[in-house]
């Protein structure tokens, strides 16, 4: 029985190419759908999540006026692109065996549907990729994460058409033979199961006035699906030796009450958020599908040859973000709903804390969590996402005692190794995010997740200077005794 992390545990932390690298007029990147999203510090609070799930026709066609004077703080990041070297050094320092990121489709085909690549944003990946392995840092990445191009949806209507699938898996063979001996762990989309909450940034469709918006969802993850399986084959051809995984949202559902009600209710829910990966770990659709997508109206458009592509390449392993479990009930009339629980909402429970943002947290959720995947795949997992979102205060001296995220990140640590002595097959984790950056959801930047402050503010105001954090020291000892000094 194990009862400690495995020698080869993966360690690190995680970012996305949207959020930290800025530069998006620099080496001929093109927009992406998270380019569209604004922040106005006089804009209602509730309208900063607001938007992130409700895009609307006004604010994409905004977007595209090169003129406009609206702030888009995910075409500025945190300046990673000209701070890589710096920041890497610093994940270094930390002992990271492993950084999860992102490559930003339009540095490398800038609309999306072009016939060759971008020299100068593959160029730009080739020294990261080169400055990780200087480091001796294993890089995990994610092909799509929240940043398709905007051209695709503007021009093709996203996913929905199926030509997308040939532009992604162009790109796809394009830095899998590329990096092919760079990286060895892909992730072909970002928390795939997402398109069911907001399907602009997963697959390109605005919601507003949507004439069946169900039917784009599920027609677009269905290509998706294909996309991922045919990536898989691109990647064995470039390089046999790689591993290629899924990656979903998991936010661990309960029942609200024993009320025979509230449990159908919670396991109707659970197969939404799984279905995902019941079909790209299993390869094949599950004998829920009929049910699930007959009651919301969809008929799937496909071809003839999709079951087998989907049959023949499934994932290697599974990885997930975790941050809360949200509880189910078939009345919520005259509950208590979870307003910060921004995948499922859900109904409060009342066992549990939440953060400044609303967001309940669970650490033992996250056993529960790893221990479900694992019976139901059988496969290895790898938490990708995992973090706490707050507001640091920067003292005299340079010193930030986020005490409170060394509490978070502590609890849910030792979830896992909870897991792993359950006999999970758990080979890594990158908290989210290991450096302060916009916040997708809200695109704060006062929403703080790292263990390295970035001075800067949230209409981007600031020095960019890199600060530790007092949770920076203390990971680096998680990571340097391998799980077993935790305390503060």
């Amino acid at each position: 029985m194990k009862t400690t992390f495995p020698e080869n545990f993966l360690w690190g932390g995680a970012t996305a190419a949207m959020q930290v690298e800025g530069a998006s007029d620099v080496g001929g990147k093109g927009l992406s759908v998270s380019d569209v999203y604004i922040f106005d510090e006089n804009m209602p609070k509730e309208q900063w999540t607001d938007q992130w799930h409700m895009m609307t026709h006004k604010q994409v066609e905004e977007a595209q006026d090169p003129h406009s004077p609206k702030y888009y703080p995910k075409r500025h990041g945190v300046d990673f692109y000209h701070h890589y070297k710096e920041d890497i050094a610093l994940f270094a320092e930390m002992g990271f065996k492993v950084y999860r990121m992102s490559i930003a489709w339009t540095r490398i085909f800038p609309k999306g549907d072009e016939l060759e690549p971008n020299e100068e944003g593959l160029a730009f990946y080739d020294r990261v990729f080169d400055e990780l392995n200087k480091h001796g840092i294993e890089p995990l990445v994610s092909l799509s994460h929240y940043e398709m191009p905007l051209y695709l949806a503007t021009e093709y209507g996203g996913w929905v058409n199926r030509k997308l699938i040939e532009f992604y898996v162009r790109f796809a063979s394009t830095v899998f033979e590329r990096y092919k001996d760079k990286v060895k762990y892909w992730v072909p989309f970002n928390e795939i199961n997402c398109v069911k909450h907001h399907p602009f940034v997963s697959v390109g469709v605005v919601e507003e006035n949507h004439p069946h918006i169900e039917q784009a969802k599920y027609q677009g993850a269905h290509h998706q699906f294909i996309a991922s399986a045919l990536a898989k084959k691109a990647c064995l051809e470039s390089n046999p030796n790689a591993k290629i995984g899924c990656m979903i949202s998991y936010q661990l559902l309960v029942p609200y009450s024993c009320d025979p009600d509230d449990i159908q209710k919670t396991v109707e829910k659970q197969r939404e958020s799984l279905f995902f990966t019941d079909v790209l770990a299993r390869g094949y659709y599950p004998g829920y599908t009929a049910r699930m997508l007959a009651d919301k109206n969809v008929v799937l458009e496909t071809e003839a040859s999709d079951e087998q592509i989907i049959r023949d390449y499934p994932v290697d392993f599974i990885s997930f973000s975790y941050y809360m479990s949200s509880a189910v009930s078939a009345h919520p009339e005259n509950l208590e709903g979870a307003v910060g629980n921004l995948i499922t909402g859900g109904i409060k429970n009342p066992y549990l804390p939440t953060s400044d943002w609303g967001w309940q947290i669970d650490p033992k959720g996250l056993r529960t969590a790893l221990n479900q995947l694992f019976d139901r795949y059988q496969k290895p997992l790898f938490i990708a996402e995992n973090g706490l979102g707050a507001v640091d205060e920067l003292k005299e001296g340079d010193v930030i005692n986020d005490d409170y995220r060394i509490s978070y990140l502590r609890d849910h640590i030792l979830q896992i190794k909870e897991a792993i002595t359950d006999g999970v097959d758990v080979f890594g984790y990158t908290s989210w995010g290991c450096i302060d950056m916009i916040s997708a959801s809200t695109s704060q930047m006062s929403k703080r997740y790292g263990y390295i402050y970035v001075d800067q503010d949230d209409l981007g105001r600031g020095s960019k200077r890199r600060i530790k954090k007092k949770s920076f020291d203390w990971y680096k000892n998680v990571i340097a005794s391998n799980g077993e000094q935790l305390d503060k």
